[in-house]
């Protein structure tokens, strides 16, 4: 008689077995917290991307810690928004994508399914990028060669996936891990004025029209389209649920991730812009902001060490924000209109404007400010969407957001749609009369 070859159990199978110890009441404390640690995690890297490190530098550089503050109210409202999503997925067993396929007219979604299309190729477009300068400045390796290198690192991350859903989960994890210490390392060697940055984390603060300009595009590029879609798809059948009660304590779960997560990103931002008013606010280097400048200034200031770790933050947020945004990009198309592709073929489709880019000699800078203000321009769709959808009874049930949620979330979309409105205006150079000009 051969012997029985029982079924190998996957990472992700232990997972949802401890869950489902939890929610039948045989794993209690902290333990009972880790089977549900991970889709906040990936989502909390688009807001550690290397479009945050350009923002955070140029605002700690040329303002020392006067916008701390704008940082801390930029996360609050990315942890409303992601709570919001994490709930419609965990209680409806759908993505966000989906719900708007199934509720709202062919046209309409069509147009939002190109819309988000564009912003997610465009945040993957920018986030490879900012992984091949991260490589490109660590090797010496000329750029097309490391966004080749990039590129197959990120593809290699993302065929974890084959694997169930926690293998990439610990794979984020660990880059978040390596961006955190690597801030903590920063700051060791070049220590903030504590008591500065303790004053403007709470105290808001604005000196002139540049300040304002730039304040808003911090809050502005915050709130990340594609993360909002990703959340909820990466909730909605995580954790199987049988019944109302069980939903309530996975959310439960899931809001102290989400709050865990994303102050965490907020932390590390803090310690973006606070690590570059220690280094940059010196009177003759406030003018750097961009993220090789801020490098090569760096080595000199500080020593390689501090240039070694600034790399290895950058080049880890790289890597994880480009498999992120590969990620949404797969959500976006198959929720929204059921196609899904291979993903070599995902992969494939993400890379060749970022090699056209670098190859044409296109200024990557440049590109990475075109890249925020496409963002800018899709961010409404997926915000009033789900305002729209988590206040519907008929979707929600007896889940549905209170007014109060309902108005905090309205007011802050409000903020957020306003402060994006001014960012475009800013950069297509009209004027803006009460900011003093254009």
């Amino acid at each position: 008689m051969s012997d029985l070859v029982l079924p190998r159990r996957s990472l992700s199978d232990d997972a949802v077995r401890a869950g489902r110890d939890v929610l039948d009441g045989r794993r209690r404390g902290l333990r009972a917290f880790l089977p549900f640690i991970g889709p906040a995690v990936i989502t909390s890297i688009a807001y550690m991307d290397p479009g945050n490190f350009a923002t955070n530098i140029q605002g700690g550089a040329q303002f020392g810690y006067l916008l701390l503050w704008v940082v801390v109210l930029a996360n609050l409202v990315a942890m409303l928004f992601q709570a919001l999503s994490a709930k419609l997925g965990i209680v409806t067993g759908q993505s966000l994508a989906q719900l708007c396929r199934a509720r709202l007219p062919r046209r309409l979604v069509i147009a939002m399914w190109l819309a988000s299309e564009i912003a997610a190729m465009v945040t993957d477009l920018a986030e490879l990028l900012g992984a091949a300068i991260g490589l490109s400045l660590l090797t010496h390796l000329p750029l097309l060669p490391s966004l080749a290198v990039a590129g197959l690192a990120t593809y290699a991350m993302l065929n974890l996936q084959r694997r169930g859903f926690r293998p990439l989960e610990i794979a984020i994890a660990a880059l978040v891990g390596v961006i955190a210490v690597s801030y903590v390392a920063q700051l060791i060697i070049a220590p903030p004025h504590w008591a500065a940055a303790g004053f403007h984390t709470v105290v808001p603060m604005l000196a002139g029209p540049d300040s304002v300009l730039l304040a808003v595009g911090i809050v502005g590029a915050t709130v990340m389209p594609h993360a909002i879609y990703l959340h909820s798809s990466l909730t909605s059948q995580r954790m199987p649920v049988s019944n109302d009660e069980e939903k309530r304590r996975v959310l439960r779960f899931s809001n102290r991730e989400v709050l865990l997560a994303l102050s965490l990103a907020g932390l590390v931002n803090m310690a973006m812009l606070a690590s570059a008013a220690a280094v940059f606010h010196d009177g003759a280097h406030d003018g750097v902001a961009e993220i090789a400048t801020a490098y090569q200034t760096l080595v000199p200031l500080l020593g390689p060490a501090a240039g070694a770790f600034f790399l290895l933050a950058l080049l880890a947020s790289g890597l994880s924000s480009s498999v992120v945004g590969t990620m949404a990009g797969q959500t976006i198309m198959q929720d929204f209109i059921g196609f899904p592709i291979p993903l070599w073929l995902r992969r494939l489709a993400t890379m060749l404007p970022a090699f056209a880019v670098v190859a044409a000699g296109v200024d990557t800078t440049q590109t990475l400010v075109i890249s925020q203000v496409v963002l800018s321009l899709v961010l409404p769709v997926p915000m009033l969407a789900l305002l729209w959808l988590s206040g519907r009874t008929d979707v929600m049930g007896s889940f549905v957001s209170s007014r109060k949620l309902r108005v905090l979330a309205g007011t802050a979309t409000s903020v957020v749609l306003g402060l994006n409105l001014i960012l475009l205006a800013q950069t297509a150079g009209l004027p803006i009369p009460f900011l003093g000009g254009g």
